[in-house]
C-alpha cells in the first residue's frame, strides 16, 4: 500500500502576473479526501494556454481582474494550476470502491461535479479548484477515467485538455465523413489534436500553420497546408469548406466566413491571434451559418477520447519535457510557439 506523506512538492500561483507569481514549494499540504473523491499521485502534467491565460488575467474583461478565471469569477489564491494530468489513484473517499486504488487515470479537465455533487456552473481543473502541478491532487471520482494503454505517463499527459477540446469542437460542429474542415493554429496542441481526430472521422483536413511546420502537419494527416496570414479566399475559393475549427481568431477571422459554404459550421475555442474581430452579420444570416462557442465538454466527449487513445486512433505529440521545478522555463518555451504538440512537466 502506498504511504501518503503529509506534505508535497508543487507549484502555487500566488496572484495574477508574470512568471514570478508561480512559486515552486516543497511544503504544500497533501489534499484531504472527501467522501466521493479520489487522491491521485500525479506522474506528469501538460502545459496549456489556459494556464498562462489564467496567470496573466487574460480572461478578465475588466481592469480589476475580478472576472479573470475560466468561469468568469474571481480566482482564489494561492492556486495550484495544471489541467492535463496522468497519474495513479492511491486513495479513495469512503463512498468510492477501494478497487479503484492502483488505477492509472486521466483527469477530465472540464468538471461538472465536485465531491459527487453537481455544480451549478462547470469548473476547469486547476482554475476553480487545485489542479495537477503537484505530487498529489484530488478530483471527484467521476472525472478520473481509467486508461489502459502502453503509452508512457508523459505521452498520456499530452491528451486530456487539448484532445478533449478538439474532440468537443468536432462534436459540437458535427464533423462527419467527407466534410472539408479548415483548422487554424493547426500546429498547437489543440490544432494538432483536431487534425488527427478529424481524420479519424473521415474528414478532409486543411491546416493553417507556419510553413516550417508543413511536413509535420502532413505527417499528422492533413490533406493540405496553408501559411498563416494567407488570403484564404484566393487559396481555397469562396464557399469551399464545411467546417472551420478556429483557435486563433484575429485579423483573418472574417475570411473564415467567406470560405464557409452555406449552412457551414464555425467552432471556436481560442483567440490567440486577437479576441476582437469584425463580423458582417449579413454573411452570418444570408449563408445560414452556425456558430459554436466551445468550452464545456459534451458528456460523451472524454469517454470517446479515452476510446480513441486505447484503440490507437490518435498518437501523442510531445515536443519537450521539463521537471516541475522548471515551470518558468517550460512556460517561456511554450509561449515562443516554436514547437509542435505538447510541453509536459514531469513530477517526482
Amino acid at each position: 500500500m502506498t504511504k501518503i506523506p503529509c506534505t508535497m512538492k508543487g507549484v502555487v500561483l500566488t496572484g495574477h502576473g508574470d512568471l514570478d507569481v508561480l512559486q515552486y514549494r516543497e511544503d504544500i499540504a497533501v489534499p484531504q479526501l472527501q467522501d466521493n473523491e479520489v487522491l491521485i499521485r500525479v506522474m506528469a502534467a501538460g502545459v496549456n494556454n489556459t494556464d498562462i491565460n489564467t496567470r496573466i488575467g487574460w480572461y478578465s474583461k475588466t481592469e480589476n481582474s475580478g472576472d479573470a478565471s475560466w468561469s468568469g469569477s474571481a480566482l482564489q489564491f494561492p492556486r495550484i494550476q495544471g489541467a492535463d494530468v496522468c497519474g495513479e489513484i492511491v486513495a479513495v473517499g469512503i463512498q468510492i470502491n477501494k478497487k479503484r486504488i492502483g488505477e492509472r487515470v486521466l483527469i477530465e479537465p472540464c468538471l461538472t461535479e465536485s465531491n459527487g455533487q453537481k455544480l451549478t456552473a462547470p469548473w476547469y481543473f486547476g482554475s476553480e479548484c487545485n489542479g495537477g502541478f503537484a505530487q498529489y491532487t484530488v478530483v471527484s471520482s467521476a472525472h478520473a477515467y481509467r486508461i489502459e494503454s502502453e503509452l508512457t505517463d508523459i505521452e498520456l499527459a499530452s491528451f486530456p485538455c487539448s484532445y478533449s477540446t478538439a474532440e468537443n469542437m468536432l462534436t459540437r460542429s458535427n464533423v462527419t465523413k467527407n466534410d472539408r474542415v479548415l483548422i487554424s493554429g493547426a500546429s498547437g496542441g489543440v490544432g494538432s489534436a483536431a487534425i488527427q481526430l478529424a481524420k479519424a472521422r473521415g474528414a478532409y483536413v486543411i491546416a493553417i500553420n507556419s510553413p516550417n511546420k508543413n511536413s509535420q502537419m502532413l505527417a499528422l494527416g492533413a490533406d493540405e497546408v496553408l501559411a498563416r496570414n494567407c488570403q484564404l479566399v484566393e487559396a481555397l475559393g469562396e464557399n469551399s469548406v464545411d467546417v472551420v475549427i478556429d483557435l486563433v481568431a484575429g485579423e483573418q477571422w472574417s475570411q473564415y466566413l467567406e470560405v464557409l459554404r452555406p449552412h457551414g459550421r464555425y467552432a471556436v475555442s481560442g483567440a490567440i491571434g486577437g479576441a476582437m474581430v469584425n463580423l458582417d452579420v449579413r454573411t452570418l444570416y444570408l449563408k445560414d451559418l452556425s456558430f459554436f462557442g466551445c468550452t464545456i465538454l459534451e458528456p460523451q466527449v472524454f469517454k470517446n477520447l479515452i476510446t480513441h487513445i486505447e484503440k490507437g486512433h490518435i498518437k501523442p505529440l510531445v515536443a519537450k519535457t521539463f521537471p516541475l521545478q522548471e515551470i518558468h522555463t517550460a512556460q517561456t518555451v511554450f509561449q515562443e510557439k516554436n514547437h509542435v504538440g505538447k510541453i509536459v512537466l514531469t513530477i517526482e
